[in-house]
């Protein structure tokens, strides 16, 4: 399941193509690693290049530059976000798809194990990105994409309902009654679920989805979902259905609907309902999710970055664009203004984080943990979405439904 399409992420948008020619330069195209060189690859005159509207609107520039430094032309397609990983499946295989395309870490196990993407070489550049980031495309011990962003949910604050950032959940839901707000906290359920939003309260009853490998990587052999912190957490969410907070009712639009409306001080999102809430007129800050289960809230980290494509006969062209030009901190910081979320660049990260709120989103981000990539998890967000929705929506004793999660999530592993 494609959580970003469910948070509302990317417009959908018709697809078009804009080809570049050069204008100025930038970047040092000549840092191409020694791997690529040694290939002896005749590269191709176009790449081709798959990113939703408003990457395109920062790519055009780039592309210019390096088609005036390169020679090498450039064809940006505007893609529906919620397109892109099939349209790779299908027509990478058929030689059809493109160079490089946008798209997110969780579908990296997909894209590799269907073999339509492949690692790309980072080589010393690694050490220049937030270990998050690498972290989040590294799948099989190899990273598949150049990251250029970074998001996850926080806590975000009505200054003006709560001047001061609450120190634990008791506090935060005492403030909200203390203000008369029609709810403590604001998050989004819909009839579909929204496991990824609720997630860093669930790890904060220590609650995991799988256990971890010493190098950070998911383990899918290890389905840790189910235990006692799991029921937990699902008690609790009933309990937070019974009192009205959790209803399937809240979507995304109504959750930022009731926020403008001030129907609570605190909105637990992302970084892409800040500019609708400050084009409302309210001031935020924005905070750590603060624990519900005694333990510390982790939120999944979710990256967005460029695949390259493994059908590509322009490697050394769409390496060079990669790391040379993306992997700038200029274009790192183009695309956090046009997109909000932190650049996975350090350099361009430090630079952005002196703005307040992404300061907030990456200080709530150090508890994260990467969004998995592996390919299991379509099955895991199916069966958790649905679970959540169902004890939400009062069906049946939460233990019970929680353990019946679990032991459909692990027959579908088995398969």
């Amino acid at each position: 399941m494609n959580m970003h399409t469910n948070r509302g992420i990317f417009r959908s948008i018709g697809a078009v193509s804009v080809a570049l020619i050069a204008l100025a330069g930038c970047g040092n195209p000549g840092d191409v690693t020694a791997t690529q060189q040694d290939q002896g690859e005749a590269t191709s005159s176009t790449l081709t290049i798959w990113a939703d509207a408003d990457r395109v609107s920062v790519l055009k520039d780039v592309a210019e530059q390096f088609t005036d430094k390169t020679g090498v032309k450039v064809n940006l397609v505007q893609k529906d976000m919620g397109s892109v990983q099939q349209d790779l499946i299908t027509q990478v295989p058929a030689g059809k798809g493109p160079d490089i395309a946008i798209g997110q870490n969780d579908w990296t196990g997909i894209l590799a194990t269907d073999g339509v993407i492949q690692p790309l070489e980072l080589g010393d550049a690694e050490s220049d990105y937030e270990k998050v980031a690498t972290d989040a495309f590294n799948y099989n011990g190899k990273i598949y994409a150049l990251p250029y962003a970074i998001e996850n949910v926080a806590l975000v604050r009505n200054t003006k309902l709560a001047p001061q950032a609450p120190t634990t959940w008791d506090d935060m839901v005492a403030t909200a009654k203390s203000v008369g707000a029609e709810y403590p906290y604001l998050l989004q359920v819909g009839d579909q679920g929204d496991s990824y939003t609720m997630y860093p309260i669930q790890t904060s009853f220590g609650s995991f989805v799988f256990g971890q490998r010493d190098d950070g990587s998911y383990d899918s052999s290890k389905l840790t979902i189910g235990d006692e912190n799991g029921v937990k957490f699902a008690q609790w969410v009933q309990q937070q259905a019974q009192n009205g907070t959790l209803s399937t009712s809240m979507s995304a639009d109504i959750a930022l609907s009731k926020f403008e409306q001030g129907a609570s001080p605190y909105f637990i999102t992302g970084p892409w309902n800040i500019s609708a809430i400050q084009k409302a007129g309210i001031d935020v800050a924005v905070d750590p999710i603060p624990s519900a289960g005694g333990q510390t809230a982790k939120p999944f980290v979710g990256v967005s970055g460029f695949f390259l494509s493994s059908k590509t006969t322009n490697k050394i062209a769409a390496t060079d664009f990669l790391i040379n030009y993306i992997g700038t901190a200029d274009v790192q910081q183009s695309l956090y203004k046009v997109g909000q979320r932190l650049p996975a660049l350090t350099a361009a990260y430090d630079q952005a984080s002196k703005d307040s709120i992404a300061q907030g989103f990456g200080k709530a981000s150090e508890n994260g943990v990467p969004m998995p990539n592996i390919t299991e998890m379509s099955s895991v967000w199916q069966y958790w979405n649905a679970t959540e929705v169902s004890i939400i929506s009062q069906r049946g004793d939460p233990a019970e439904l929680w353990s019946q999660m679990t032991d459909e999530i692990q027959s579908a592993l088995n398969k």
